[in-house]
């Protein structure tokens, strides 16, 4: 299967589910519930439920590759195996932040556009245009830069003020953006931003935001959802751990499902 969702295709999902979900399938086998072995072969059984219990709730799911390369050369597989079983309709991110000179960008874009297949790749623009090329070169395919981040380290770089009073994150989206279009690219917003949200807005009118941190960092949804939010959607609010944990038990399917719904429900107001 080739994916290819253009932006008036996820355009359409969005409102069509009336939800801008984001599932994070960060699976750590070192968290799996009580009931499972702690094997590889257990992560994609987990996957496959997690995924069957939100798939009509959700129009995306992201893939945090370091959880899959952690299992070393099983890791590739079950990432893989993950993949396949994932709804076509269905946005799917490798969320690898990848970011490095422009040949070996070029190998990175081949992983995860040719061989994994997915629809967009988590990349660091902060070594330039070069670095980020190689993947705007694949058609129908989405690169999502680092935008402003959720973490208590962007305030080390991404926070600090220019000559000019802006701040570096600023001055990267506004040089990043020339880069591709709002056709192919994307941009890590973290929740726990949402302030700023309506001023980066100004700055990128047209392109989705990847918006994680809503669940277990408690990022505020009515915020990301009023400052963030377009007519077209503009969004894909992730959630992880939230959903992937909501319980240890036999249960844990059952549980995921209504924490995704809890969270599609707060997005309600962007509809």
């Amino acid at each position: 299967m080739k994916r290819f969702l253009t932006r008036t295709q996820l355009s359409a999902l969005i409102h069509q589910k009336k939800t801008f979900l984001c599932v994070g399938l960060d699976t750590d086998i070192n968290k799996l519930p009580s009931h499972f072995p702690k094997t590889p072969a257990s992560v994609v059984e987990f996957n496959e439920s997690i995924i069957e219990e939100t798939h009509d709730i959700c129009v995306s799911y992201k893939l945090n590759l370091a959880f899959y390369e952690a299992m070393g050369t099983e890791g590739w597989d079950v990432l893989r195996k993950t993949i396949d079983l994932l709804p076509e309709n269905s946005f799917v991110i490798a969320d690898a932040k990848r970011g490095d000179i422009g040949n070996t960008a070029a190998m990175y874009a081949e992983a995860f556009f040719k061989d994994l297949d997915v629809d967009a790749v988590t990349l660091s623009p902060y070594m330039g245009k070069d670095s980020i090329t190689p993947f705007l070169d694949y058609k129908g395919k989405w690169s999502i830069l680092l935008g402003l981040t959720s973490n208590e380290g962007s305030k080390d770089f991404q926070m600090q003020k220019l000559q000019d009073g802006s701040y570096v994150y600023e001055q990267v989206l506004k040089t990043s953006c020339q880069w591709g279009t709002a056709d192919n690219t994307m941009y890590v917003i973290g929740a726990t931003q949402a302030a700023s949200l309506s001023s980066i807005r100004k700055i990128l009118p047209e392109h989705f935001f990847l918006v994680p941190g809503v669940g277990a960092q408690a990022g505020d949804m009515a915020e990301v959802v009023k400052n963030g939010a377009t007519d077209e959607g503009g969004l894909l609010i992730n959630a992880s751990r939230s959903i992937l944990y909501a319980s240890n038990g036999k249960d844990f399917a059952t549980k995921a499902r209504e924490e995704a719904l809890r969270l599609k429900k707060q997005m309600e107001t962007g509809f």
